[in-house]
């Protein structure tokens, strides 16, 4: 078979050409962006009519359940597919072994059947890890010694996520990083009748210090006791990354996600090129506070910034992305 040899010399071939206009530009563009490629996370707290700005978050609040809703209400308007949730669970509400994760009525499960009631065709991802209500701000349960052990953490972890689905969730989430627990879930979930329930699981979440932020949103910032290395993962290793990914694969996982993210973006593009499944990226409290910090001290263009992030993540090959920029970037795009 001969092979056609393709001229590559100057001026025969100018890529200039292809940039020469805008109607070119868009023509030749490898990746787009729109709204569905969204996820906004929202925060929930406690009362009514409630909206409390997050000072290490400039721009983001804490929502009660009906200003949530309201919330709900902009994404469906501008085209975002789906919302994550984390609560802010009052101080009396938690304890040492995260027992309100359980509670039909906390706040996690009053937003899910509010929202669904109001704007039913939204998605719903609930964040299943028990940090929000531990008082000692760890994910998970502690032995004696402070360790946190992982198959008596995975037993709650369980009930939690049949908690949330049972409220109405569409996608759990499990962002704890213990072993095994994406099997224990999905086989709960179809015990239960809860077979259409997604699973994206957090499957390389690494211990990074840009969360400091979204602790402060869901206030376990101030109770977290030592730090979360026993159980996420070291930002040296990208191998084991791959290795994360493939047993969550294996037990179950619809889709998976890399946290952070432009930091990681090396571990989406391995990610994505060795499974070819759903990758989604958090682009974290502690990016998005970067992007607005250098736009409020004039280091760049605050919506030029924010798109050109968000198109990183798809051309490493993100299907979509977890961002706090989410309805900022769909009413852009939408014009």
């Amino acid at each position: 078979m001969t092979r056609t040899t393709i001229n590559t010399a100057y001026p025969q071939l100018r890529l200039r050409r292809t940039r020469a206009s805008a109607w070119s530009r868009a023509m030749h563009a490898e990746h787009h962006l729109s709204p569905a490629d969204f996820i906004w996370p929202l925060f929930v707290t406690s009362g009514s009519g409630v909206e409390e700005p997050i000072g290490s978050l400039p721009g983001v609040s804490r929502w009660s359940v009906d200003r949530a809703v309201a919330r709900a209400k902009e994404a469906a308007a501008e085209g975002i597919p789906c919302l994550a949730l984390f609560p802010n669970t009052p101080e009396d509400k938690r304890s040492d072994d995260g027992a309100h994760a359980l509670d039909p009525d906390n706040l996690m499960c009053q937003a899910i059947r509010a929202i669904k009631d109001a704007v039913p065709e939204i998605g719903l991802l609930t964040d299943v890890a028990l940090d929000p209500y531990t008082a000692h701000g760890q994910d998970g349960l502690l032995d004696e010694t402070g360790y946190v052990v992982n198959d008596a953490t995975v037993d709650v972890l369980v009930g939690q996520a049949l908690n949330q689905a049972a409220a109405g969730a569409d996608i759990v989430a499990p962002s704890d990083m213990m072993d095994g627990r994406i099997g224990a879930i999905r086989e709960a979930l179809e015990a239960e009748g809860h077979a259409n329930v997604q699973i994206m699981a957090y499957a390389a979440k690494y211990a990074s210090v840009f969360y400091g932020p979204f602790r402060d949103a869901v206030g376990s910032g101030g109770l977290l006791k030592g730090n979360k290395k026993s159980y996420q993962m070291d930002p040296a290793n990208g191998a084991e990354a791959l290795r994360e990914v493939a047993l969550d694969i294996a037990e179950g996982a619809d889709s998976v996600m890399v946290k952070p993210g432009l930091p990681y973006l090396d571990v989406v593009a391995r990610v994505k090129d060795a499974f070819n499944i759903p990758v989604f990226a958090y682009q974290v409290s502690g990016e998005y506070a970067m992007i607005e910090a250098a736009a409020a001290a004039g280091a760049g263009e605050r919506n030029g910034l924010v798109m050109e992030m968000l198109m990183s993540f798809k051309r490493a090959g993100c299907t979509g992305v977890l961002t706090y920029h989410a309805l900022h970037a769909a009413r852009l795009l939408n014009g």
